[in-house]
């Protein structure tokens, strides 16, 4: 079920709290990436306040996570969390969000800023040196070669 407020509850009152979860296939993440994989729910704590000719939603938003570091490979945890999420929606005018039976759709917007809030390379530290390389597959490494400043830095010249 998407994430959705009554805008007729905003007639009465000034502001909506909505606390809850849903389901993390109800944002429709579309995710294609091996590296990343999200929870199962989406827990939310949002205001809704009414403004002239529109709604302003603020709260945050969390979302368990389960990484892949791209450099090790190592599996990991960590929750993507937008603290301040902020949204506006017009409610009058060209740019007015669907509004059906009452209801405006605060999924679609939910889900845009969740995907830009994605790493795009997953680490599990900062540091994270990656695999390490067996010793029998190391390249060795290659001589030091001759410069041709050598043979010049022995030249004496006289005055």
């Amino acid at each position: 079920m998407p994430l959705t407020f009554n805008i007729r509850h905003l007639e009465n009152k000034e502001e909506l709290h909505l606390e809850g979860e849903m389901p993390t296939e109800d944002l429709e993440l579309d995710l294609h990436d091996e590296m990343i994989r999200p929870g199962p729910e989406v827990s939310y704590a949002l205001e809704v306040q009414r403004l002239e000719g529109g709604a302003l939603v603020q709260g945050s938003v969390r979302l368990p996570m389960e990484y892949t570091c791209v450099r090790c490979l190592k599996k990991f945890k960590r929750p993507l969390e937008l603290e301040s999420w902020t949204v506006h929606l017009p409610l009058t005018g060209e740019d007015a969000v669907p509004v059906t039976n009452d209801l405006v759709n605060l999924t679609p917007y939910l889900r845009e800023d969740t995907l830009l809030a994605l790493p795009q390379h997953p680490l599990c530290e900062a540091e994270c040196r990656g695999l390490k390389i067996p010793a029998h597959l190391k390249e060795p490494e290659p001589a030091k070669k001759a410069s041709a400043w050598d043979q010049l830095d022995k030249l004496k010249l006289k005055n």
